[in-house]
Protein backbone atom coordinates (compact mmCIF):
# COMPACT_ATOMS: atom_id res chain seq x y z
CA UNK A 1 0.00 0.00 0.00
CA UNK A 2 1.38 3.19 -0.60
CA UNK A 3 1.65 6.27 1.71
CA UNK A 4 -1.52 7.94 0.03
CA UNK A 5 -4.94 6.74 1.12
CA UNK A 6 -6.37 4.07 0.89
CA UNK A 7 -9.87 4.68 -1.24
CA UNK A 8 -12.91 2.54 -0.08
CA UNK A 9 -16.04 2.92 -2.02
CA UNK A 10 -19.35 1.74 0.12
CA UNK A 11 -22.17 0.76 -2.20
CA UNK A 12 -25.57 1.66 -0.30
CA UNK A 13 -26.13 4.52 2.40
CA UNK A 14 -28.53 2.50 4.22
CA UNK A 15 -27.82 1.62 7.80
CA UNK A 16 -25.51 -1.30 6.74
CA UNK A 17 -23.72 1.01 4.64
CA UNK A 18 -23.06 4.24 7.12
CA UNK A 19 -22.52 1.81 9.32
CA UNK A 20 -19.60 0.40 7.46
CA UNK A 21 -18.80 4.38 6.51
CA UNK A 22 -18.44 5.45 10.86
CA UNK A 23 -16.65 2.09 11.48
CA UNK A 24 -13.81 3.16 8.46
CA UNK A 25 -13.88 7.09 10.11
CA UNK A 26 -13.17 5.92 13.54
CA UNK A 27 -10.92 3.12 12.32
CA UNK A 28 -7.81 6.31 12.73
CA UNK A 29 -6.26 4.39 9.21
CA UNK A 30 -5.25 6.07 6.27
CA UNK A 31 -8.77 5.93 4.05
CA UNK A 32 -11.18 7.64 2.52
CA UNK A 33 -14.49 7.03 1.63
CA UNK A 34 -17.19 7.53 -0.52
CA UNK A 35 -20.92 6.24 0.25
CA UNK A 36 -23.08 5.42 -2.91
CA UNK A 37 -26.48 5.07 -3.26
CA UNK A 38 -28.59 4.90 -6.75
CA UNK A 39 -30.89 7.48 -4.79
CA UNK A 40 -30.75 10.91 -4.27
CA UNK A 41 -31.48 10.49 -0.62
CA UNK A 42 -29.35 8.66 2.24
CA UNK A 43 -30.16 6.59 4.50
CA UNK A 44 -32.19 3.63 2.63
CA UNK A 45 -34.45 1.14 4.85
CA UNK A 46 -34.93 3.75 7.79
CA UNK A 47 -35.74 6.26 5.31
CA UNK A 48 -38.06 3.52 3.23
CA UNK A 49 -38.71 1.00 5.24
CA UNK A 50 -39.63 2.23 8.68
CA UNK A 51 -43.25 2.87 9.12
CA UNK A 52 -43.96 7.18 9.09
CA UNK A 53 -45.67 6.92 12.22
CA UNK A 54 -42.49 5.27 13.96
CA UNK A 55 -40.98 8.40 14.53
CA UNK A 56 -38.69 7.29 17.45
CA UNK A 57 -37.07 5.12 15.16
CA UNK A 58 -36.10 7.13 12.29
CA UNK A 59 -34.45 9.33 14.78
CA UNK A 60 -31.61 6.89 14.53
CA UNK A 61 -30.87 9.22 11.31
CA UNK A 62 -29.22 11.50 13.61
CA UNK A 63 -26.57 8.65 13.98
CA UNK A 64 -26.49 7.20 10.53
CA UNK A 65 -25.53 10.88 9.42
CA UNK A 66 -22.49 11.58 11.39
CA UNK A 67 -20.02 10.23 8.71
CA UNK A 68 -21.28 12.99 6.35
CA UNK A 69 -21.55 15.84 9.49
CA UNK A 70 -18.89 17.40 9.06
CA UNK A 71 -17.48 16.01 5.54
CA UNK A 72 -15.37 13.24 6.48
CA UNK A 73 -17.03 10.74 4.22
CA UNK A 74 -18.48 11.93 1.12
CA UNK A 75 -21.74 10.70 -0.09
CA UNK A 76 -22.73 10.44 -4.15
CA UNK A 77 -26.40 9.82 -4.30
CA UNK A 78 -28.22 9.70 -7.90
CA UNK A 79 -25.13 7.28 -8.83
CA UNK A 80 -26.74 3.35 -10.40
CA UNK A 81 -23.99 0.65 -10.12
CA UNK A 82 -24.57 -1.68 -12.62
CA UNK A 83 -27.11 -2.00 -15.50
CA UNK A 84 -28.24 1.49 -16.55
CA UNK A 85 -25.63 3.25 -14.38
CA UNK A 86 -21.79 2.72 -14.29
CA UNK A 87 -20.33 -0.80 -14.54
CA UNK A 88 -18.97 -2.51 -11.51
CA UNK A 89 -15.79 -3.21 -13.52
CA UNK A 90 -15.15 0.54 -14.20
CA UNK A 91 -15.58 1.30 -10.30
CA UNK A 92 -12.83 -1.19 -9.04
CA UNK A 93 -10.26 0.86 -11.45
CA UNK A 94 -10.65 3.90 -8.97
CA UNK A 95 -10.69 2.38 -5.44
CA UNK A 96 -8.70 -0.09 -3.27
CA UNK A 97 -12.19 -1.65 -1.76
CA UNK A 98 -15.66 -2.01 -2.22
CA UNK A 99 -18.15 -2.69 0.29
CA UNK A 100 -21.14 -3.72 -1.05
CA UNK A 101 -24.33 -2.91 1.78
CA UNK A 102 -27.69 -3.31 -1.01
CA UNK A 103 -29.61 -5.13 1.26
CA UNK A 104 -32.62 -7.52 0.10
CA UNK A 105 -35.68 -5.89 -1.55
CA UNK A 106 -37.36 -8.75 -3.47
CA UNK A 107 -40.33 -9.60 -1.94
CA UNK A 108 -40.90 -13.19 -0.90
CA UNK A 109 -44.07 -14.89 -2.49
CA UNK A 110 -47.04 -17.14 -1.33
CA UNK A 111 -46.44 -19.85 -4.03
CA UNK A 112 -50.88 -20.03 -3.68
CA UNK A 113 -53.08 -19.30 -6.77
CA UNK A 114 -54.22 -15.90 -7.34
CA UNK A 115 -50.91 -14.23 -6.37
CA UNK A 116 -50.55 -12.30 -9.17
CA UNK A 117 -54.00 -10.97 -9.40
CA UNK A 118 -53.97 -6.66 -9.18
CA UNK A 119 -53.92 -5.70 -5.82
CA UNK A 120 -52.48 -8.25 -4.32
CA UNK A 121 -48.73 -6.62 -3.18
CA UNK A 122 -45.47 -7.49 -1.41
CA UNK A 123 -44.87 -5.48 1.86
CA UNK A 124 -41.88 -4.26 0.19
CA UNK A 125 -43.50 -2.52 -2.71
CA UNK A 126 -46.82 -1.42 -0.07
CA UNK A 127 -44.43 -0.42 2.16
CA UNK A 128 -42.06 1.50 -0.04
CA UNK A 129 -45.41 3.15 -1.56
CA UNK A 130 -46.53 4.53 1.58
CA UNK A 131 -42.75 5.29 2.30
CA UNK A 132 -42.46 7.41 -0.63
CA UNK A 133 -39.88 5.47 -2.57
CA UNK A 134 -39.49 7.26 -6.20
CA UNK A 135 -39.67 3.07 -7.25
CA UNK A 136 -43.16 2.85 -6.69
CA UNK A 137 -44.79 6.02 -7.21
CA UNK A 138 -46.97 4.46 -10.01
CA UNK A 139 -48.10 1.55 -7.38
CA UNK A 140 -51.27 2.81 -6.86
CA UNK A 141 -53.29 0.64 -4.72
CA UNK A 142 -57.09 0.43 -4.69
CA UNK A 143 -58.11 1.43 -1.50
CA UNK A 144 -61.98 1.01 -1.91
CA UNK A 145 -63.00 -2.32 -0.04
CA UNK A 146 -63.81 -2.49 3.37
CA UNK A 147 -61.84 -5.47 4.23
CA UNK A 148 -57.74 -6.25 3.54
CA UNK A 149 -55.77 -9.57 4.50
CA UNK A 150 -52.14 -9.04 5.41
CA UNK A 151 -50.15 -12.19 5.31
CA UNK A 152 -47.72 -12.32 8.04
CA UNK A 153 -46.42 -12.91 11.59
CA UNK A 154 -43.93 -9.63 12.16
CA UNK A 155 -43.72 -6.27 12.79
CA UNK A 156 -43.42 -5.37 9.31
CA UNK A 157 -47.24 -6.86 9.02
CA UNK A 158 -48.37 -5.05 12.03
CA UNK A 159 -47.28 -2.03 10.41
CA UNK A 160 -49.10 -2.37 7.28
CA UNK A 161 -52.16 -3.07 9.11
CA UNK A 162 -52.00 -0.01 11.66
CA UNK A 163 -51.23 2.45 8.77
CA UNK A 164 -54.09 0.92 6.80
CA UNK A 165 -56.78 1.62 9.94
CA UNK A 166 -55.54 5.27 10.91
CA UNK A 167 -57.40 8.26 9.94
CA UNK A 168 -55.78 10.47 7.66
CA UNK A 169 -55.71 13.44 10.13
CA UNK A 170 -53.59 10.71 12.36
CA UNK A 171 -50.96 10.54 9.28
CA UNK A 172 -51.13 14.00 8.21
CA UNK A 173 -48.08 14.50 10.99
CA UNK A 174 -46.33 12.11 9.53
CA UNK A 175 -43.53 12.31 6.70
CA UNK A 176 -46.03 10.37 4.18
CA UNK A 177 -46.01 11.91 0.29
CA UNK A 178 -49.46 14.28 -0.41
CA UNK A 179 -50.53 11.10 -2.42
CA UNK A 180 -50.37 8.47 -0.38
CA UNK A 181 -52.23 10.86 2.42
CA UNK A 182 -54.89 11.41 -0.50
CA UNK A 183 -55.35 7.77 -0.73
CA UNK A 184 -55.35 7.56 2.93
CA UNK A 185 -58.04 9.88 3.28
CA UNK A 186 -60.68 8.61 0.95
CA UNK A 187 -59.91 4.79 1.85
CA UNK A 188 -62.91 2.72 2.33
CA UNK A 189 -60.82 0.34 4.86
CA UNK A 190 -62.77 -0.88 7.76
CA UNK A 191 -61.21 -4.33 8.64
CA UNK A 192 -57.75 -5.54 7.97
CA UNK A 193 -56.96 -9.69 8.78
CA UNK A 194 -53.62 -10.13 9.65
CA UNK A 195 -53.23 -14.09 8.69
CA UNK A 196 -50.88 -15.90 10.82
CA UNK A 197 -49.80 -19.72 10.51
CA UNK A 198 -48.81 -20.18 14.23
CA UNK A 199 -50.65 -19.61 17.64
CA UNK A 200 -50.65 -16.83 19.63
CA UNK A 201 -47.73 -18.23 21.55
CA UNK A 202 -44.89 -18.32 18.38
CA UNK A 203 -45.29 -15.05 17.24
CA UNK A 204 -42.24 -12.88 17.11
CA UNK A 205 -43.83 -9.33 17.05
CA UNK A 206 -41.74 -6.85 19.33
CA UNK A 207 -43.92 -6.05 22.15
CA UNK A 208 -43.89 -2.65 21.69
CA UNK A 209 -45.08 -3.02 18.17
CA UNK A 210 -48.41 -5.15 19.34
CA UNK A 211 -49.03 -2.65 21.92
CA UNK A 212 -49.26 0.04 19.58
CA UNK A 213 -52.16 -2.03 17.52
CA UNK A 214 -54.38 -1.89 20.90
CA UNK A 215 -53.60 1.91 21.58
CA UNK A 216 -55.03 2.68 18.08
CA UNK A 217 -57.62 5.10 18.67
CA UNK A 218 -59.99 4.57 16.30
CA UNK A 219 -59.71 1.31 15.89
CA UNK A 220 -60.41 -1.98 17.86
CA UNK A 221 -58.27 -5.80 17.76
CA UNK A 222 -59.62 -8.65 17.53
CA UNK A 223 -57.95 -12.00 18.23
CA UNK A 224 -59.18 -14.94 16.43
CA UNK A 225 -57.39 -17.77 18.01
CA UNK A 226 -59.90 -21.12 18.17
CA UNK A 227 -60.00 -20.41 22.48
CA UNK A 228 -56.27 -21.50 22.40
CA UNK A 229 -55.77 -18.35 25.45
CA UNK A 230 -58.76 -19.11 26.92
CA UNK A 231 -57.42 -23.00 27.59
CA UNK A 232 -54.21 -21.39 29.36
CA UNK A 233 -51.67 -22.56 26.95
CA UNK A 234 -48.07 -23.17 28.10
CA UNK A 235 -45.65 -19.92 28.68
CA UNK A 236 -42.99 -19.82 26.41
CA UNK A 237 -39.42 -19.65 27.47
CA UNK A 238 -38.89 -16.33 25.56
CA UNK A 239 -39.56 -13.17 27.65
CA UNK A 240 -41.03 -11.04 24.48
CA UNK A 241 -43.14 -13.39 23.51
CA UNK A 242 -44.48 -13.83 27.32
CA UNK A 243 -45.40 -10.42 27.41
CA UNK A 244 -47.04 -10.04 24.01
CA UNK A 245 -49.23 -13.63 25.02
CA UNK A 246 -50.37 -11.16 28.09
CA UNK A 247 -51.73 -8.59 25.49
CA UNK A 248 -53.26 -11.06 23.43
CA UNK A 249 -54.81 -12.81 26.55
CA UNK A 250 -56.27 -9.70 27.23
CA UNK A 251 -57.87 -8.47 24.28
CA UNK A 252 -59.19 -11.94 23.58
CA UNK A 253 -61.13 -12.13 26.90
CA UNK A 254 -62.77 -8.77 26.09
CA UNK A 255 -64.83 -11.03 23.54
CA UNK A 256 -66.95 -9.86 19.81
CA UNK A 257 -68.12 -11.01 17.40
CA UNK A 258 -66.44 -8.33 15.04
CA UNK A 259 -68.78 -5.71 15.84
CA UNK A 260 -67.18 -3.14 17.64
CA UNK A 261 -67.82 0.57 18.62
CA UNK A 262 -64.68 1.60 16.94
CA UNK A 263 -65.18 2.81 13.53
CA UNK A 264 -61.98 0.16 11.62
CA UNK A 265 -60.92 -3.38 12.76
CA UNK A 266 -57.68 -5.36 13.18
CA UNK A 267 -58.30 -9.07 13.44
CA UNK A 268 -55.48 -11.02 14.50
CA UNK A 269 -56.44 -14.71 13.19
CA UNK A 270 -53.86 -17.01 14.37
CA UNK A 271 -53.57 -20.09 12.56
CA UNK A 272 -54.16 -19.59 9.55
CA UNK A 273 -53.01 -19.45 6.18
CA UNK A 274 -53.97 -18.21 2.38
CA UNK A 275 -54.58 -20.91 0.02
CA UNK A 276 -55.52 -19.15 -3.00
CA UNK A 277 -56.24 -15.64 -3.83
CA UNK A 278 -59.87 -15.15 -5.27
CA UNK A 279 -60.25 -12.60 -8.42
CA UNK A 280 -63.27 -10.48 -9.90
CA UNK A 281 -62.26 -8.96 -13.10
CA UNK A 282 -58.51 -9.88 -12.89
CA UNK A 283 -58.58 -7.68 -9.41
CA UNK A 284 -58.46 -9.10 -5.96
CA UNK A 285 -61.59 -10.29 -4.68
CA UNK A 286 -61.24 -12.44 -1.32
CA UNK A 287 -58.83 -15.08 -0.12
CA UNK A 288 -59.83 -18.50 0.90
CA UNK A 289 -57.71 -19.16 4.36
CA UNK A 290 -57.01 -22.95 6.17
CA UNK A 291 -57.26 -23.38 9.62
CA UNK A 292 -54.03 -25.32 10.69
CA UNK A 293 -53.09 -26.86 13.92
CA UNK A 294 -49.16 -27.34 15.30
CA UNK A 295 -48.61 -31.35 15.07
CA UNK A 296 -46.48 -33.16 18.42
CA UNK A 297 -43.22 -32.25 16.57
CA UNK A 298 -44.49 -28.28 16.32
CA UNK A 299 -44.93 -28.31 12.27
CA UNK A 300 -47.59 -26.66 10.80
CA UNK A 301 -50.39 -28.78 9.49
CA UNK A 302 -53.44 -28.11 7.24
CA UNK A 303 -56.45 -29.15 8.84
CA UNK A 304 -58.68 -28.67 5.69
CA UNK A 305 -61.13 -26.81 7.36
CA UNK A 306 -61.29 -23.59 5.42
CA UNK A 307 -62.99 -20.23 4.72
CA UNK A 308 -63.42 -17.33 2.76
CA UNK A 309 -62.55 -13.29 3.77
CA UNK A 310 -63.85 -10.89 1.57
CA UNK A 311 -61.33 -8.49 0.70
CA UNK A 312 -60.26 -5.97 -2.37
CA UNK A 313 -56.14 -6.04 -1.12
CA UNK A 314 -53.98 -8.50 -0.48
CA UNK A 315 -50.53 -7.65 1.10
CA UNK A 316 -47.61 -10.14 1.96
CA UNK A 317 -45.08 -9.51 4.83
CA UNK A 318 -43.39 -13.09 4.97
CA UNK A 319 -39.86 -11.43 4.30
CA UNK A 320 -37.50 -10.40 1.51
CA UNK A 321 -34.62 -12.09 -0.91
CA UNK A 322 -31.57 -10.08 -2.49
CA UNK A 323 -31.05 -9.51 -6.21
CA UNK A 324 -27.52 -11.09 -7.86
CA UNK A 325 -24.98 -8.23 -8.06
CA UNK A 326 -23.54 -8.42 -11.39
CA UNK A 327 -20.34 -9.49 -11.10
CA UNK A 328 -20.11 -11.19 -7.88
CA UNK A 329 -21.04 -14.82 -6.98
CA UNK A 330 -24.89 -15.14 -5.25
CA UNK A 331 -26.06 -17.95 -3.31
CA UNK A 332 -29.38 -18.27 -4.33
CA UNK A 333 -30.54 -20.74 -1.63
CA UNK A 334 -29.69 -17.99 1.06
CA UNK A 335 -30.18 -14.83 -0.73
CA UNK A 336 -26.33 -13.86 0.44
CA UNK A 337 -22.91 -12.91 -1.69
CA UNK A 338 -20.97 -15.88 -0.14
CA UNK A 339 -18.59 -14.03 2.02
CA UNK A 340 -16.33 -15.32 5.30
CA UNK A 341 -16.80 -12.30 7.55
CA UNK A 342 -17.64 -9.88 5.14
CA UNK A 343 -15.00 -11.17 2.35
CA UNK A 344 -16.39 -11.82 -0.59
CA UNK A 345 -15.32 -15.28 -1.62
CA UNK A 346 -15.81 -17.23 -5.05
CA UNK A 347 -14.97 -20.89 -5.06
CA UNK A 348 -13.82 -20.37 -1.67
CA UNK A 349 -11.28 -18.00 -1.78
CA UNK A 350 -11.44 -14.17 -1.47
CA UNK A 351 -11.82 -11.43 -4.03
CA UNK A 352 -9.28 -9.12 -3.10
CA UNK A 353 -10.53 -5.81 -2.29
CA UNK A 354 -14.74 -6.72 -1.78
CA UNK A 355 -16.93 -6.95 1.32
CA UNK A 356 -20.21 -7.46 2.39
CA UNK A 357 -22.20 -6.14 4.68
CA UNK A 358 -25.93 -5.92 6.10
CA UNK A 359 -28.55 -7.88 4.73
CA UNK A 360 -26.66 -9.35 1.42
CA UNK A 361 -24.35 -10.84 3.98
CA UNK A 362 -26.10 -12.07 6.55
CA UNK A 363 -29.41 -12.57 4.96
CA UNK A 364 -32.76 -10.17 6.19
CA UNK A 365 -32.62 -11.08 9.74
CA UNK A 366 -31.92 -8.33 12.31
CA UNK A 367 -32.81 -5.09 13.67
CA UNK A 368 -31.51 -1.96 12.67
CA UNK A 369 -29.07 -2.10 15.44
CA UNK A 370 -27.81 -5.32 14.28
CA UNK A 371 -25.90 -3.51 11.26
CA UNK A 372 -23.71 -2.28 13.43
CA UNK A 373 -21.92 -5.24 15.19
CA UNK A 374 -22.36 -6.33 11.52
CA UNK A 375 -20.60 -3.64 9.81
CA UNK A 376 -17.67 -3.45 12.32
CA UNK A 377 -16.35 -7.16 11.56
CA UNK A 378 -16.05 -6.35 7.75
CA UNK A 379 -14.32 -3.50 8.34
CA UNK A 380 -11.83 -5.46 10.29
CA UNK A 381 -11.15 -7.46 8.11
CA UNK A 382 -10.74 -5.01 4.95
CA UNK A 383 -8.19 -2.86 7.43
CA UNK A 384 -6.33 -6.29 8.32
CA UNK A 385 -6.32 -6.70 4.10
CA UNK A 386 -5.33 -2.84 3.58
CA UNK A 387 -1.03 -4.00 3.37
CA UNK A 388 -2.38 -6.18 0.56
CA UNK A 389 -5.01 -4.69 -1.57
CA UNK A 390 -3.83 -4.02 -5.06
CA UNK A 391 -3.49 -0.28 -6.36
CA UNK A 392 -6.11 0.82 -8.44
CA UNK A 393 -5.23 1.94 -12.11
CA UNK A 394 -7.21 5.66 -11.39
CA UNK A 395 -7.02 6.38 -7.30
CA UNK A 396 -7.51 10.17 -8.20
CA UNK A 397 -10.72 11.35 -6.75
CA UNK A 398 -10.99 13.45 -10.09
CA UNK A 399 -11.05 10.42 -12.19
CA UNK A 400 -14.30 9.14 -10.52
CA UNK A 401 -16.18 11.94 -11.46
CA UNK A 402 -14.86 11.73 -15.17
CA UNK A 403 -16.33 8.57 -14.93
CA UNK A 404 -19.59 9.52 -13.95
CA UNK A 405 -19.86 12.16 -16.58
CA UNK A 406 -18.42 9.91 -19.07
CA UNK A 407 -22.00 7.55 -18.11
CA UNK A 408 -23.78 9.91 -18.05
CA UNK A 409 -24.29 10.59 -14.33
CA UNK A 410 -24.82 13.64 -12.20
CA UNK A 411 -24.22 12.57 -8.77
CA UNK A 412 -25.88 14.00 -5.83
CA UNK A 413 -23.22 15.36 -2.90
CA UNK A 414 -24.11 15.93 0.34
CA UNK A 415 -24.52 19.37 -0.21
CA UNK A 416 -27.25 18.74 -2.79
CA UNK A 417 -29.27 16.62 -0.78
CA UNK A 418 -29.17 18.93 2.02
CA UNK A 419 -30.87 20.86 -0.03
CA UNK A 420 -33.73 18.53 -1.31
CA UNK A 421 -33.72 17.89 2.70
CA UNK A 422 -34.84 21.20 3.05
CA UNK A 423 -37.59 21.79 0.62
CA UNK A 424 -38.76 18.37 2.29
CA UNK A 425 -39.14 20.10 5.97
CA UNK A 426 -40.35 23.46 3.82
CA UNK A 427 -43.16 21.06 2.66
CA UNK A 428 -43.58 19.33 6.00
CA UNK A 429 -44.08 22.72 7.32
CA UNK A 430 -47.13 23.43 5.10
CA UNK A 431 -48.80 20.43 6.65
CA UNK A 432 -47.88 20.79 10.16
CA UNK A 433 -45.41 17.52 10.24
CA UNK A 434 -41.49 17.79 10.37
CA UNK A 435 -41.15 17.19 6.73
CA UNK A 436 -43.38 15.85 3.30
CA UNK A 437 -41.23 13.32 1.61
CA UNK A 438 -40.73 14.09 -2.19
CA UNK A 439 -41.53 10.80 -4.16
CA UNK A 440 -41.03 11.68 -7.78
CA UNK A 441 -37.33 10.99 -9.02
CA UNK A 442 -37.36 14.16 -11.46
CA UNK A 443 -38.80 16.04 -8.04
CA UNK A 444 -36.01 14.74 -6.17
CA UNK A 445 -33.24 15.69 -8.26
CA UNK A 446 -35.10 19.47 -8.79
CA UNK A 447 -34.88 20.28 -5.67
CA UNK A 448 -31.06 18.58 -5.17
CA UNK A 449 -29.81 20.68 -7.75
CA UNK A 450 -31.56 23.63 -7.20
CA UNK A 451 -33.74 23.73 -9.91
CA UNK A 452 -37.32 25.28 -8.74
CA UNK A 453 -39.99 21.86 -8.15
CA UNK A 454 -43.11 22.64 -9.66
Amino acid sequence: MQDRKARVAVIGAGPSGLYAAAALLASGEPVSVEVLDRLPAPYGLVRYGVAPDHLKMKSVIRVLRTPFDPAHVEFLGGVRVGEGGIGLDVLREHFHAIVHATGSSIDRTLGVPGEELANSFGSGAFVSWYCGHPDVTGLDPALDHPGVAVVGAGNVALDVARVLVKTAEEMAGTDVPDPVLDALRVSAVRDVHVLIRRGPQHVRFTPAELRQVGELAGADVIVHDDGLLAADIDEPEDKRQRQNLTMLTGWAARGSDGVTAAPRRVHLRFLRSPVRLLGDGGRVSGVVVERNRIDADGRVVGTGEQETLEVGLVVRAIGYSAEPVPGLPFDARTGTVPNEGGRIVRDGVPVPGAYVTGWIKRGPTGVIGTNKGDAAETVAALLADLPSLPTPAHPEPEALRAALTAHGIRPVDWTAWLRLDAEEVRRGGTRGAERVKIAELAAMLEAAHGVPTR
